[in-house]
């Protein structure tokens, strides 16, 4: 990695529900600024749950300097909220957004107007053409929701077929998924930049429920690390930085375009990896 092109990295905030987390966050921003990030993105609850606190998280960030992306979800998603979201994101000069499915809450029924992903990224270009850089998510581990691995590889297509200019990852533990998944779409023919999405491991219990949720695998080797640090949290962060620092290294030396960070509202482990990156 040569210094004179930094990698290109990007950081994930959610938008936070009290004004303590409001205001952590903000000082969290700060640190991670030092990064220089090429954007900072912003989830969004399902059925618009923290829309406002989406856009207003995104607000913050470009009143701070910073170029921001929001998040978008088809989950409970109509034509017309979606039009009204990006008349609201252009008009403040958003240029980015991540257009997700979304997961459904328990007891949502089915939700909105957009089935796929691709849907949504569709409706996007067709009413706003290029003003927006839109990246979509990509499941190097396959979705669980996948009926098998080409059809999620179809899915992806879609999407990039649809519009999408570049995608983020799930996260994942295992380099060899991630470089599989890139040959597979280069096989298709979708010569498309896939940014790894790198979560920090600084708890044990919520990587375990995180990853149980969303299909991302823990391989036995780190589970079983993990769990033997039972609540000695200054081993697992210690293990974690290890082991996350070393999966970016191998990422960049096989040619990942950046890197994206799950923060987790958080800013020391994302720090401590780049530090240790150069």
């Amino acid at each position: 990695m040569s210094n004179s092109t930094p990698t290109p990295l990007s950081i994930e905030f959610f938008p936070p529900k009290t004004a303590e987390g409001v205001e952590k966050l903000r000082r969290v921003r700060q640190q991670l600024y030092a990064l220089k990030p090429e954007f900072c993105s912003v989830t969004f609850g399902a059925g618009g749950a923290t829309q406002e606190g989406t856009f207003k998280t995104v607000g913050d960030i470009m009143a701070e300097g910073m170029t921001a992306a929001s998040h978008l979800s088809c989950i409970g998603a109509t034509r017309a909220t979606v039009a009204s979201q990006l008349a609201t994101l252009k008009a403040m000069g958003v240029k980015r957004l991540v257009t997700l499915r979304g997961d459904l809450p328990s007891g949502y029924g089915t939700g909105g107007e957009f089935h796929h992903a691709s849907d949504l990224v569709a409706f996007i270009r067709a009413q706003t053409g290029d003003d927006f850089r839109i990246e979509v998510a990509a499941y190097p581990e396959v979705h669980p929701q996948a009926r098998s691995p080409a059809s999620d590889l179809q899915a992806f297509a879609a999407k990039i077929q649809a519009g999408a200019n570049s995608a983020i990852t799930q996260y994942f533990y295992n380099a060899d998924a991630y470089f599989r998944f890139v040959e597979d779409l280069d096989a298709l023919g979708l010569t498309v930049s896939v940014v790894p999405g790198i979560m920090p491991i600084t708890s044990s219990n919520q990587l375990m429920r995180f990853s149980d949720a969303c299909g991302a695998e823990i391989p036995r080797w780190i589970r079983l690390r993990l769990q033997s640090f039972g609540d000695d949290s200054a081993s697992i962060k210690s293990f974690g930085l290890d082991v996350v620092t070393d999966l970016c290294r191998q990422l960049l030396a096989g040619g990942a375009p950046g890197l994206h960070f799950y923060s987790m509202n958080q800013s020391a482990a994302t720090l401590e990896i780049c530090q240790r990156l150069g």
